[in-house]
């Protein structure tokens, strides 16, 4: 993929505050323009799909769908789009699931005024770009990978499982993610019991911790 003259740049993340200061730092560069903006992940994929986008840079915790959910859509359904995450948490699993998903880099909200610009030119090189601290971090994976369990649910599960823990109904569940109302119930069930959870509030706080909402 070449490297375009002006690379057109997506923003993604629920903070208008924090879309306002990426807009202006990459505006600044002459290598970069900010043609659009949205709140959560599924208008991300939404405007990605439809629009003549480069770059997309996502929050990794959004309303709806988050920003790892995105990427991995995003990297199934458009495959020479560039795709970097932003984050305030130095997490180690928020940092090797953006890369499994398909992300390019991985950048630390608190170091973005110092970070960002360099993240996208190397993204947009084909380079992968970590914060620091993330190579000792994935070293660390590789060796303990025999001994770290397998997140039993599937991609499709935890779609869900963010969705009923932000209170919404399986029918609401069942549009967003355009599947019937008998699929929702079907995942809803075999979640609970791979889980080994009872109801909505066992599934909240598990969400919770997972990082797909925020207390």
């Amino acid at each position: 993929m070449t490297t375009p003259l002006v690379t057109r740049v997506l923003l993604a993340d629920d903070h208008p505050v924090v879309r306002n200061g990426l807009r202006e730092l990459l505006n600044s560069e002459p290598d970069f323009r900010v043609v659009g903006e949205v709140d959560d992940g599924a208008q991300a994929i939404e405007r990605a799909l439809a629009e003549d986008v480069d770059l997309v840079i996502l929050d990794v915790t959004m309303p709806r769908m988050t920003g790892l959910q995105a990427a991995r859509e995003l990297a199934s359904r458009k495959p020479g789009l560039r795709i970097l995450m932003l984050s305030m948490h130095e997490n180690e699993q928020f940092l090797f699931e953006a890369l499994r998903a398909g992300a390019s880099g991985y950048v630390l909200k608190t170091a973005a005024d110092r970070d960002l610009v360099n993240a996208c030119r190397a993204t947009m090189r084909g380079e992968t770009f970590l914060y620091a601290g993330a190579v000792a971090a994935l070293v660390r994976e590789h060796l303990d990978r025999d001994a770290t369990s397998l997140d039993p649910l599937t991609p499709r599960e935890l779609e869900v499982v963010k969705l009923v823990a932000e209170g919404h109904t399986s029918d609401e569940i069942a549009g967003i993610l355009f599947i019937s109302r008998k699929t929702v119930d079907r995942h809803r069930a075999n979640i609970l019991e791979k889980l080994g959870m009872r109801d909505r509030v066992d599934l909240t706080r598990y969400a919770i911790r997972r990082g797909l909402i925020t207390p």
